[in-house]
């Protein structure tokens, strides 16, 4: 009987079943009363912006608000249910890679009609993947727990996260900023991936990470010689990612902290790998869900048997943990 309950349980929440796919209503459900006073007690209204923040190898996804002094504090953590591939931003049409980069989301880009419960689609490619050739298109965040390239959340995740982005938009907020990064910008993760092929990627996304922790304000996003720009202003004309980067100008104060910051992250780095750690790729068979997921299927292994997604999923990848490879 246990293993039934347990069977039942994982179903409900990894599947959304508890959260019918007919409810016409689910793009109008009301932020919830619990995610409402804690807004109260951050000082922080419904209709106030939001941004939000993915970090693949934690299969995290994070929704800051504006508070009333300006600045984004955080309002609610969410385990990402489902993404694909591996780490790494997403190269071409079918890779089934889950983008990675700085992406803006606006009202036109919802979809309470999404096949996948509810969703919103990234914008990807945007103006840097154009310049290095990417492609691929209706890339997403969405619930139902299925990935062949977005982030995919249980239904009732997607319903708040959907809500809260809805009321955003209502209360006059034009675009979303998405950051979608490879792991959280530690020491210990910037030691152990140095010698990954995208190292150079991730360090330009670290940049506007960097920015935006240092201040709390959503990062100014431009783009030119290839790579993004944070913040930054060309006196002689405008910046375009096809083109190399002009002379910049950075507002002093922010540019300052962002330098000391990063500054503060390159001494660990070298004094982790003078203490020893290693340099890894990190290698998925396809993806990856969050750990308490991944525990209710551990828990209710027959579940599997049930997941009606798997040529989507590829359920194979969910029973193995992903390998660090180390590089010479």
């Amino acid at each position: 009987m246990s293993k039934i309950i347990a069977t039942l349980m994982v179903s409900v929440i990894l599947l959304g079943c508890s959260t019918p796919q007919f409810d016409a209503a689910k793009h109008l459900r009301p932020i919830p009363t619990v995610l409402l006073s804690d807004m109260q007690a951050k000082g922080m209204t419904s209709s106030a912006p939001i941004l939000v923040r993915i970090f693949k190898q934690e299969n995290e996804l994070e929704v800051w608000k504006r508070e009333s002094s300006g600045r984004y504090a955080l309002l609610k953590t969410y385990g990402i249910c489902r993404w694909s591939g591996q780490l790494g931003p997403k190269n071409r049409e079918g890779d089934r890679q889950a983008p990675e980069g700085f992406y803006l989301v606006t009202p036109k880009q919802m979809n309470p009609r999404s096949e996948l419960f509810l969703s919103f689609d990234l914008g990807f490619p945007n103006e840097v993947d154009r310049a290095h050739g990417r492609s691929g298109r209706h890339l997403m965040v969405h619930g139902e727990c299925t990935s062949s390239g977005c982030y995919a959340m249980t239904n009732d995740g997607m319903a708040e996260i959907y809500a809260l982005a809805r009321e955003a938009f209502a209360g006059g907020q034009k675009a979303i900023q998405v950051q979608a990064l490879p792991f959280r910008m530690t020491a210990e993760n910037l030691a152990k991936y140095r010698a990954d092929p995208n190292f150079a990627f991730w360090k330009n996304l670290k940049e506007g990470s960097d920015h935006f922790e240092v201040v709390r304000h959503e990062p100014r996003v431009d783009a030119c010689g290839g790579n993004y720009v944070f913040n930054a202003s060309a006196p002689r004309g405008p910046l375009r990612a096809s083109r190399p980067c002009p002379e910049l100008v950075y507002e002093p104060e922010t540019a300052a902290l962002v330098e000391e910051k990063q500054r503060n992250d390159t001494q660990q780095v070298a004094q982790l790998v003078r203490a020893g750690t290693g340099a890894f790729k990190r290698v998925y068979l396809d993806g990856d869900m969050h750990k308490s997921y991944r525990r209710l299927l551990d828990a209710a292994p027959s579940s599997y048997a049930s997941f009606n997604v798997a040529e989507v999923s590829r359920l194979e990848a969910l029973k193995g943990e992903p390998l660090e490879m180390p590089i010479q």
